[in-house]
């Protein structure tokens, strides 16, 4: 396969255009929901999913929580709250549980509406997923509770085994919906990362594929960081170890990485007070190891110069969408430099695109 024909490579370059289009559709869906989630009013909103999936919700908890008529957000993997359930549902206590899946038809996912139904069926549920003919699209919720399904673009249903438009979207479809944000803001708002995703993919820098790649973020790019660990992890079979943690986390143990074919990535936080942090680690690491390459990215409006620039104006949590771009590019490039199938690196068998082989238990 010539390397200008990998549907990773494809799926990833789409990103822009996909939320260009949804822009348009998701601020009237979004209004729908919030607007149903007011008057359900749930205890407590569970944001779940395996895998890149349930990075969304690492990714959006912390901001979304208490921002829709004061409900908790909280981020609860499908893979938790199938292998231990009674961690989480609570007599008296009905969530909202927002289910994300790129495929719908993973075996957490069936196994969470399993749960849902034999064991807290009063739960509303609200499905997102980028595959109409999915169990997560699908599936009837036989109440009390009630159900919404939100059904993305079929071009973000991606055919490669790394999750890209998939995750992204997905993750700003979830934000738009929860965030008490105004149609037109919404609307305003992906159409400013469209344009600036079409920068960003063409900026990404040509970096030398390194043994090692860490990749750090406070508040909302910590999701981000462990997105971005897990694509250069996958898209490189292995063969790249990586890493990732908070921008103050990492000098407590997890620096020990850290060496001469290490590159760290950080993004770099438009919060003031964060940006003091996220900078001072950026200079700590340059004076500490001189050989290791630091790559900073961000606002450079807000601190000292990032290497990769991207001045969007909007917050954090918006940005996630938009910084991954770097982590996915360069895990394609990484991938090609290995000689791996992109949109297949464990061709053998032992990983696979969706995970549907899992063993349930009741």
């Amino acid at each position: 396969m010539s390397a200008n024909t990998w549907a990773t490579e494809t799926e990833i370059a789409a990103q822009p255009e996909i939320w260009a289009a949804w822009s348009n559709i998701l601020p009237g869906i979004a209004a729908d929901i919030s607007g149903w989630i007011a008057e359900r009013r749930p205890d407590v909103i569970w944001l779940t999913g395996a895998g890149t999936s349930a990075f969304i919700g690492d990714a959006l908890a912390v901001y979304l929580n208490g921002r829709l008529n004061d409900i908790p957000v909280r981020n609860v993997p499908s893979t938790d709250l199938v292998a231990r359930p009674g961690d989480f549902l609570k007599a008296g206590v009905r969530p909202l549980v927002v289910s994300f899946g790129r495929s719908g038809n993973s075996s957490e996912t069936l196994g969470t509406l399993d749960l849902l139904e034999r064991d807290c069926p009063k739960a509303d549920r609200l499905n997102i997923t980028c595959n109409a003919d999915s169990a997560l699209a699908t599936r009837a919720h036989p109440g009390p509770g009630e159900q919404k399904i939100i059904v993305l673009p079929d071009a973000c249903h991606d055919q490669g085994f790394a999750m890209t438009s998939s995750y992204t979207t997905m993750l700003l479809t979830a934000l738009a919906c929860m965030s008490g944000v105004s149609e037109d803001d919404i609307s305003g708002n992906i159409t400013t990362l469209a344009r600036a995703a079409r920068e960003v993919l063409q900026s990404v820098p040509d970096l030398p594929r390194p043994a090692r790649a860490v990749f750090l973020g406070s508040g909302p790019y910590l999701g981000t960081a462990r997105e971005s660990a897990l694509k250069v992890l996958e898209l490189a079979a292995g063969q790249v170890v990586t890493a990732w943690d908070s921008t103050l986390g990492f000098r407590h143990g997890p620096k020990a990485i850290t060496d001469d074919q290490t590159t760290v990535f950080v993004f770099l936080s438009s919060d003031p007070l964060t940006r003091k942090y996220d900078d001072d680690i950026v200079t700590e690491l340059r004076s500490q190891f001189p050989d290791t390459r630091t790559v900073s990215i961000g606002d450079p409006d807000v601190g000292a110069n990032p290497d990769l620039s991207i001045p969007t104006g909007l917050p954090d949590v918006w940005n996630t969408a938009l910084y991954v771009l770097v982590a996915q590019v360069l895990s394609v490039a990484w991938s090609k430099s290995l000689g791996l199938n992109v949109d297949n690196p464990f061709e053998g068998g032992n990983l696979s695109r969706v995970v549907s082989h899992v063993r349930l238990y009741v």
